[in-house]
């Protein structure tokens, strides 16, 4: 028992193939997440008094413009990787199943396109959003498993009984010596497991305003993630002497609190 409660191992393998067709592990962690959050979001829309086909509909301009802002963000933050000196090229940029999409480009642009459906449709923005965020933040956890499938993007090293194993291939320069690290992955997983839940079980006593819920999800979400990435090791751009996603964090989720108390006011 107690060796089984040293480390968490990687999936020894990312890709499947059925044939000549190949099974990705990070995509499947994506559709999982967009199912489960259309199904929460049609039941919590239908609880709501509407159609629960108003959903799909939405999530037909949200989804796909979301996996596209995702990608861009990644791009425009990570863009050496692909268009610098010996950089991968144009047909790894748009390589979206090998992973790297950026969490607050996908939010925006599919905040977008979502506002954009509802006006079309004359559904209100704020209640949709509201329905919507519990679903989302679900989608997220999934979607981190991702990452694990591919083993990147997690935490400094440690020998905490948790710790993730990463194959020698898959360690940054420098950490070649190291075995097991943070699981950055699993701590954000379940940090939005818990936001999904603070949402639900008590977003009527915290949110009696219309948009108020969505921007609660926002500020939770925004100090969740300043914590994981104080625990990552991949380069990044920084400011002001933090990492790119943390100093994001801060500034967005500045904002959705602004905006939460303001709706609490009223």
């Amino acid at each position: 028992m107690a060796a089984l409660l040293a480390s968490i191992p990687s999936p020894s393998q990312g890709v499947w193939h059925l044939g000549p067709i190949p099974i990705r592990g990070y995509a499947l962690a994506i559709i999982t997440g967009i199912v489960l959050a259309v199904w929460l979001t049609t039941k919590r829309w239908v609880a709501r008094g509407h159609r629960a086909e108003d959903v799909m509909d939405v999530a037909m301009w949200a989804v796909p413009a979301g996996i596209i802002g995702g990608r861009l963000y990644h791009l425009a933050t990570d863009w050496q990787t692909y268009f610098g000196d010996q950089g991968r090229g144009i047909v790894a940029a748009l390589s979206i199943w090998r992973g790297g999409l950026g969490i607050w480009g996908a939010i925006a642009l599919g905040f977008l396109a979502a506002w954009y459906a509802c006006r079309r449709m004359g559904l209100s923005v704020a209640e949709f959003a509201d329905a919507a965020a519990p679903g989302i933040v679900l989608a997220q956890a999934a979607g981190r498993l991702g990452n694990w499938f591919n083993q990147e993007l997690f935490g400094r090293p440690t020998t905490l009984p948790w710790g993730l194993e990463i194959d020698p291939a898959n360690r940054p320069a420098g950490y070649g010596q190291y075995a097991t690290f943070h699981p950055t992955f699993l701590y954000e997983l379940l940090g939005c497991v818990i936001i999904a839940w603070i949402l639900i079980r008590f977003g009527d006593r915290l949110a009696p305003q219309k948009g108020q819920l969505f921007a609660l999800y926002v500020t939770l979400y925004c100090a969740l993630r300043f914590v994981v990435e104080s625990f990552r090791i991949d380069t990044a751009h920084r400011f002001f002497g933090l990492r790119l996603n943390e100093f994001t964090s801060v500034i967005v989720g500045l904002a959705a609190f602004a905006v939460y108390r303001r709706l609490r006011r009223k």
